[in-house]
């Protein structure tokens, strides 16, 4: 049994999927990441409108929401990217190729 997470896959499917451990790996990074972007995000956030609070002060409920707003935003951003190279990933060690990007299509 093959432990992804909080579940178990059976052995025959991480049979025919050898690369669902790192992929699984990959993904719970891209999340750790998705996390402290959020983190880091709200923090900078925040404290740039603490110190813009000297000069034109608002209450402290709509600056912790920008902060908040402004940390999940730049957590959505981290996670997409991330998922998007573990999906990248995926593809690759299941057929040995990259997929292929639809914007880079150049018939000459």
């Amino acid at each position: 049994m093959v432990t992804l997470g909080l579940s178990r896959v059976d052995d025959s499917v991480a049979a025919k999927h050898p690369g669902l451990e790192e992929y699984a790996s990959c993904q719970s990074t891209a999340f750790l990441k998705g996390l402290l972007a959020f983190v880091a995000g709200s923090s900078a956030a925040f404290g740039l409108q603490m110190l813009v609070h000297r000069r034109c002060p608002c209450p402290l409920q709509w600056t912790l929401l920008a902060a908040l707003g402004t940390g999940s935003v730049a957590s959505y951003g981290v996670t997409r990217l991330e998922t998007q190279k573990c999906n990248n990933l995926w593809f690759f060690l299941e057929t040995g190729g990259l997929p292929k990007d639809s914007g880079t299509d150049q018939d000459h």
